[in-house]
């Protein structure tokens, strides 16, 4: 998923949905944010598993212009 465009976390999408926070930007500021939320909101490690777990979360923005 690698690439110049603007990705977003939205971490309703998680499987516990109970949090409304959206996260865009450049995949890794998205998902370098979106580890530390985990950790800080909802109690989760840094780990592998867990960046690997966020990533298959981000989806690609659509571009409006």
């Amino acid at each position: 998923m690698a690439g110049t465009g603007r990705y977003i976390l939205d971490c309703r999408k998680s499987p516990q949905g109970n949090c409304s926070l959206a996260i865009s930007g450049t995949e890794q500021e998205v998902l370098d944010l979106g580890v530390y939320h985990a950790e800080s909101k909802h109690g989760m490690k840094n780990t592998p598993e867990t960046r690997e777990q966020l990533r298959s979360f981000l989806k690609q923005e659509a571009y409006a212009s």
